[in-house]
């Protein structure tokens, strides 16, 4: 039966609505090689701003992630919100299915908008993408934000009991859900507090993956496999920009550790923040701090305390992260 109605659909009417009233404007880049890439651009360009990229993760689209958060920035810059490769109406014929080809995308999409400077937030799986982007770009990127990205993970991980779920196609099930079932699964790993489940009927789950989560199913889960393949922490470049890292200090998907050793990666080059009583979804849950903390760093460019990183031993490092392991269970993201 066709739904007469989808909430959904009326809320991303909605966060559509507000983009446009924020001064944005819809547009479709082709990038001429297979790959076309949807973006909202400044409607106008205001030289006197700086040019502020926000790249979404896994989940709801890019809209639904940060239309809050343009709502509070758009005062103090041009920004851009781009829907990555496989999200909304970006898509690509090309093979590569890497956070440094999404990385290169994007680049390529702010050229075509005649950005040379910018600065960027990066959410969970956007978060591996602006990583890259930064190390990639370091002459066109100022300042990185990373919300609770990975980025430090080894594959080696999966095993050594760091993941929790280290079965990748387990993690893809819930990562990219199909069912009512997964979604709330998702909603448990995501969220500190995720809602009662009486609370949310399953009709409304299953409006949600209907919109949301029913394109480009398959594409997704090759960019979910593709971030552990063959990483390691030696081979990861040490971005130069000035870096803050935001975490949820009970994070499901990525454990805090990861954050710490992320941090410990960079050197005094970075900051790590930890948000209290969250999760994953910290940007849902605490949205007032992690504005907060997003205008210190982006605008009034302030370096925030760090939050003390443990110096592990090798003893102590691998009874932590099993420690972490028991606590919290993690899927890819």
């Amino acid at each position: 039966m066709t739904r007469c109605f989808s909430l959904t659909a009326a809320r991303n009417r909605c966060y559509k609505s507000s983009f446009i009233k924020a001064g944005l404007r819809s547009t479709i880049t082709d990038l001429q090689d297979g790959t076309v890439m949807h973006c909202w651009v400044p409607r106008t360009h205001n030289d006197s701003k700086p040019n502020l990229l926000l790249i979404h993760g896994l989940g709801a689209n890019t809209m639904w992630q940060w239309g809050d958060t343009i709502r509070k920035m758009i005062p103090f810059f041009n920004i851009f919100v781009p829907d990555l490769v496989f999200f909304g109406d970006s898509y690509t014929t090309r093979p590569e299915r890497s956070e440094s080809f999404q990385a290169q995308c994007v680049m390529r999409l702010m050229e075509a908008n005649s950005v040379k400077k910018l600065s960027l937030v990066g959410l969970s799986y956007g978060g591996f993408v602006g990583y890259s982007l930064a190390a990639q770009f370091s002459e066109a990127v100022e300042r990185v934000v990373i919300c609770c990205a990975g980025v430090c993970m080894e594959e080696k991980d999966l095993k050594e009991g760091v993941f929790k779920v280290s079965d990748l196609e387990e993690a893809a099930e819930i990562l990219v859900p199909q069912t009512p079932e997964k979604l709330r699964e998702l909603l448990g790993f995501a969220m500190f507090k995720p809602p009662p489940s009486t609370l949310v009927p399953s009709c409304l789950l299953a409006d949600f993956i209907d919109v949301m989560c029913t394109e480009y199913t398959e594409e997704k889960k090759e960019l979910i496999r593709a971030i552990p393949k063959d990483r390691k922490l030696s081979n990861i470049t040490r971005i130069s920009q000035p870096t803050l890292i935001l975490w949820g200090e009970y994070d499901k998907i990525f454990p805090l550790e990861l954050g710490h050793r992320l941090q410990r990666h960079l050197g005094d080059n970075a900051h790590l923040v930890v948000i209290k009583g969250t999760g994953h979804a910290f940007i849902v849950e605490k949205p007032k701090e992690c504005y907060r903390h997003l205008k210190s760093f982006l605008v009034d460019l302030q370096p925030p305390p760090s939050t003390p990183s443990p110096i592990p031993n090798n003893e102590n490092h691998l009874l932590s992260c099993k420690g972490e392991a028991e606590k919290i269970t993690l899927k890819t993201a």
